[in-house]
């Protein structure tokens, strides 16, 4: 399953809290793709999955600004 959190127009950490609690209502190795334009949220999104063990799947620049991140839960 896969499951997308639009958090455009969010300010940090706000992106980060969201995603936080988001990715606790999927079962492992479900994915949660998160389109963001927060800057803060390129390094704190990407640090957060890794310390908590997830994985990054993919990762891109959508426009000047904005980003989406796919993130695989343990």
């Amino acid at each position: 399953m896969k499951k997308t959190l639009e958090v455009l127009g969010m300010v940090c950490p706000f992106p980060l809290i969201e995603a936080k609690e988001a990715i606790k209502e999927l079962n492992s190795g479900d994915e949660l793709e998160v389109q963001f334009d927060c800057t803060q949220g390129t390094e704190s999104i990407p640090r957060w999955a890794a310390e908590d063990g997830h994985t990054v799947t993919a990762y891109e620049q959508l426009g000047e600004a904005s980003w989406t991140i796919t993130i695989k839960k343990k």
